[in-house]
């Protein structure tokens, strides 16, 4: 209780009401829960209450899909636990030196949190024993099952014991999340946050209606205007994420960009400087930003509409917490907002049009607090050795008005562009006002549009489309005999060659998990894999080639150190 006050909770969210109440009576739960409702202070509570600081074995594994989720979920837990002495917990994940995590199990730790990948090569290492496990928990079950990771979860949990607590938490319930949970939980308690409870009343949602070149004009002004300070801007593809990030931080704003492109080292360096401030605008894509949770962060911009409305959920989620107020702000480009209304119908919330800024707005804004920053300066006094400026302006001939209209456009950096005086809302009459469907190029509502992406992204950072939101559509993953995947087409695509095959007991699952682990990207990306006796051919997009070569080259799957190369 003390751990809790410390970080400032004062109320229990209601997935926390829920399911601590079943988790302390040793209850296998299923919680239904998108990011931001609290679900790590849900397990992790009960987690360190059942914990024996005495008994140096692992007591608790909490699996997550990607790494970012892990090193937070190991945080928070690590927050919890401040005032309960003798517990230990661990972060073990691809990207990470596996030395430092061998050391930390060798010494004995309580808590184990880790990406399914890494949790398998240290079990079959001998470095992670699970005998002892009295609660195992899946953080976001569905997103390990759309990386491939079944195989991995199955293999792990059949490490523990038969009458360990089984907890899984998910975004939705789809077909092969119940099938786990029928085959591993013990009359299991299901625990649901309704939808209109995730879009939070303390979040102000607003569209914008814009022209596809006025965007970043658009956003920058509602920075400027609601004074924002710290913020995530989401967009739909990597290379937009880059070309966002450049374009702020040539206009003045600290902005850093993450997606599946960046090392480890990068992305950990990045999310320091957001954490710490350094950096107060954080740019992603929502595979990459899985995991991501900073206090405090003012406002979510949506600079793509995302592609999912599921994903509009998870975004939003990360302004707004704890009680507190946020905003989240859409860019919405002429037909796009047939997507907007699939989003609010999803939601069960409207998302009210927002009236863009002013360029005399800005310049408003700016001058108040230029104003109210010279009045503190005034007030605090120590002004002699500054006295004598004015006077040698006027005795250069300019007046005291010219003098401090000067040094207000110098201290407020505004300068008008092509920009300033153009209307930069979007005149969607061109697409029939409230016309439904059409002939146009954004035909597909449900997230296929012009960009050729499918229904949960449209670069191949994405994972592929739904045709039900509540499960995974088939995906004709494998063929009959469960050795290789089907997707056609090899065009975009890079064959690649890896050393192990059948006689290492490699299957394409283990494949998946090794290259989601390591890289965090989608499993639903990889084409088709050829498994022999000794090595393994898998067919990958071209421009992840390099990310996954070095990624995995020298690394270990199943146990087993492995040779990557581009197939000759």
């Amino acid at each position: 209780m003390q751990a809790v006050a410390d970080m400032g909770f004062e109320v229990a969210s209601p997935i926390q009401s829920e399911a601590i109440p079943y988790l302390l009576q040793g209850r296998d739960v299923i919680g239904q829960a998108q990011t931001g409702t609290g679900k790590t202070a849900a397990f992790g509570i009960p987690i360190i209450e059942k914990i024996d600081p005495s008994d140096r074995t692992v007591q608790a594994l909490v699996m997550c899909p990607t790494r970012e989720l892990a090193v937070q979920v190991s945080e928070e837990i690590k927050k919890l636990a401040k005032h309960k002495r003798g517990l230990s917990t661990t972060a073990i994940y691809g990207g990470d030196s596996i030395e430092r995590q061998i050391r930390d199990l060798k010494r004995g730790v309580h808590i184990v949190i880790g990406t399914p990948g890494r949790i398998i090569d240290h079990i079959e290492r001998g470095t992670l024993k699970l005998d002892h496990a009295k609660i195992v928990v899946l953080d976001e079950a569905d997103e390990m099952l759309d990386m491939g990771f079944r195989e991995d979860i199955e293999s792990i949990l059949e490490e523990t014991p038969n009458e360990r607590q089984t907890v899984f938490f998910s975004a939705t319930m789809s077909k092969p999340i119940l099938a786990l949970t029928s085959r591993y939980q013990n009359d299991p308690k299901l625990v649901k946050v309704v939808r209109n409870e995730l879009t939070a009343d303390n979040v102000e949602q607003l569209y914008y209606q814009v022209k596809s070149h006025t965007k970043m004009e658009v956003m920058c002004r509602l920075i400027d205007f609601y004074q924002l300070k710290l913020m995530l801007v989401f967009c739909n593809q990597k290379k937009k994420v880059d070309e966002v990030v450049e374009q702020l931080n040539l206009r003045g704003y600290q902005a850093e960009g993450i997606h599946g492109d960046l090392r480890q080292s990068q992305r950990t360096n990045v999310m320091s400087k957001f954490r710490s401030g350094v950096t107060n605008i954080l740019v992603a894509t929502d595979v990459a930003a899985r995991g991501i949770d900073v206090e405090d962060v003012d406002a979510v911009i949506n600079y793509d509409i995302p592609l999912d409305e599921e994903y509009y959920v998870h975004r939003i989620g990360r302004t707004g917490r704890a009680g507190k107020s946020g905003k989240a702000f859409t860019m919405v480009v002429g037909a796009e907002r047939y997507r907007l209304r699939d989003i609010q119908t999803y939601t069960k919330v409207t998302i009210n049009k927002g009236v863009i800024p002013s360029f005399e707005d800005i310049v408003g804004i700016k001058k108040a607090n230029f104003i109210e920053h010279v009045q503190e300066v005034i007030n605090e006094g120590d002004l002699e050795l500054f006295g004598d400026v004015l006077e040698n302006l006027h005795h250069a001939g300019y007046s005291t008005e010219q003098v401090v209209a000067a040094l207000a456009k110098i201290t407020l950096g505004v300068q008008k562009n092509e920009m300033s005086d153009l209307n930069l809302e979007d005149d969607d009459r061109r697409f029939g006002g409230e016309r439904r469907g059409g002939n146009d190029r954004f035909q597909d509502r449900r997230g296929g549009d012009r960009f050729g992406g499918g229904g949960r992204g449209n670069d191949r950072d994405r994972f592929q489309p739904r045709d039900d939101r509540r499960g995974p559509a088939p995906r004709d993953r494998f063929d009959r005999e469960g050795r290789q995947f089907k997707r056609g087409g090899e065009a975009g695509m890079s064959r690649l060659l890896i050393n192990v095959g059948k006689q290492s007991h490699i299957t394409p699952s283990h494949i998946v998990g090794a290259i989601a682990g390591e890289t965090g990207l989608p499993g639903s990306i990889i084409g088709h894999i050829d498994l022999f006796d000794k090595h393994t051919y898998v067919d990958v997009p071209r421009e992840h080639e390099a990310a996954i070569v070095r990624a995995l080259d020298g690394n270990t799957i199943k146990g087993r150190r492995v040779n990557v190369e581009v197939a000759k």
